[in-house]
């Protein structure tokens, strides 16, 4: 094979393992939010699906998306084929939308106040930072040591 025939491989086989990347860090969120959401109603601490939630729960709700939101862009920061911290932001972005459109979807649902996915819209991108920050803090102990003598 030739080198240009190489060259033009290689960014299609990076694209799809960055579209992996996102791909799992999102089910990562997906599954460990709706896991928790579900674990939570399961044993009657939260009222059941479809019923509006208390101030309380819906605070632990927004802190245990937001820890899942740092795990989930590691996750894709991890996984990514270069550029750790573009990949989690990538990914933060998405989960911006995706809040965006779940606040206006829900705004007039009566299932709860409207703090929650307002909160959710504001949360969407820093731990898709941090997510990314400990990857690259991660990658640049592991080239000081590999350059260690």
């Amino acid at each position: 094979m030739n080198s240009s025939a190489a060259e033009k491989i290689a960014p299609s086989h990076e694209i799809g393992r960055s579209i992996l990347a996102l791909v799992a860090g999102m089910l990562t969120a997906i599954i460990l939010s709706l896991g928790t959401d579900l674990g939570l109603h399961a044993v009657g601490l939260t009222p059941p699906l479809g019923q509006p939630m208390s101030d309380p729960w819906l605070m632990l709700a927004a802190a245990y998306r937001t820890i899942y939101g740092v795990i989930a862009s590691y996750i894709v920061a991890r996984l990514a084929p270069n550029r750790p911290m573009q990949h989690a932001l990538i990914a933060g972005f998405i989960g911006l939308v995706v809040s965006i459109a779940g606040a206006v979807a829900t705004w007039n649902s009566g299932l709860g106040p409207h703090w929650y996915p307002l909160s959710l819209i504001v949360l969407a991108l820093p731990p898709a930072w941090v997510g990314g920050q400990l990857r690259e803090i991660q990658l640049r102990s592991q080239t000081a040591a590999s350059t260690m003598p």
